[in-house]
């Protein structure tokens, strides 16, 4: 091969790969709709805190295992949000009080009367309400276990029809019209619970 013929080739190439580059830097971070609900390298600014917990981010994980006070403390969204689907890695320890609460009302006053909480809670004393459970709302029955692995907890809120899945079961699907939109809260109220990935899409 000539030298022209090999500059050629190696100019080529060059472009090949620039073009490939490009394509990549201006492709999504994903193409099925799904918005991260944290920044995993450095802050917590779409969130507001409830409580005293010490949610703070570390190995690019939200994590909480300290109360200062004797109520739970959360992490609130600052949007409000209606029908969404909610996608989110946790790992909690075997004693862990946890959940993600949907279309709270009152981003100071967060609770089971005025949102629809999502619990994990392995040692929960009434099991029918623990883990993959709507408190007050849905029953589950088995209840699974979360506690010592990273899950995935996936929720479905459109309209009435509420839907929970914890590592691909469905533990809860019901139709409850009491509440259509609201912010979102992770919940910290004993143990250990870290959310390594918390994703959003509207449906």
């Amino acid at each position: 091969m000539t030298t022209k013929s090999l500059q050629r080739r190696a100019t080529w190439c060059c472009a090949l790969s620039l073009t490939l580059l490009a394509g990549c830097a201006s492709a999504p971070t994903s193409t099925s709709g799904w918005t991260p609900m944290f920044d995993r390298g450095s802050n917590l600014n779409d969130w507001t805190l409830a409580g005293d917990a010490n949610w703070r981010i570390q190995d690019d994980a939200i994590v909480a295992d300290l109360l200062r006070s004797k109520t739970p403390g959360y992490l609130v969204s600052k949007k409000i949000y209606d029908n969404t689907e909610i996608r989110a890695e946790v790992w909690v320890d075997s004693q862990t009080n946890s959940g993600i609460f949907i279309r709270c009302q009152d981003p100071n006053k967060i609770g089971a009367d005025n949102c629809y909480e999502v619990n994990i809670w392995d040692t929960r004393p009434d099991p029918s309400y623990g883990t993959g459970a709507i408190v007050d709302v849905a029953k589950v029955s088995p209840m699974p276990k979360a506690g010592g692995q990273w899950n995935v907890l996936e929720i479905t809120a459109q309209g009435d029809l509420l839907v929970v899945r914890l590592n691909g079961q469905e533990t809860v699907r019901v139709r409850n019209a009491k509440l259509a939109k609201g912010h979102i809260a992770l919940q910290y109220g004993s143990g250990i619970v870290k959310f390594r990935q918390v994703l959003i899409k509207p449906i």
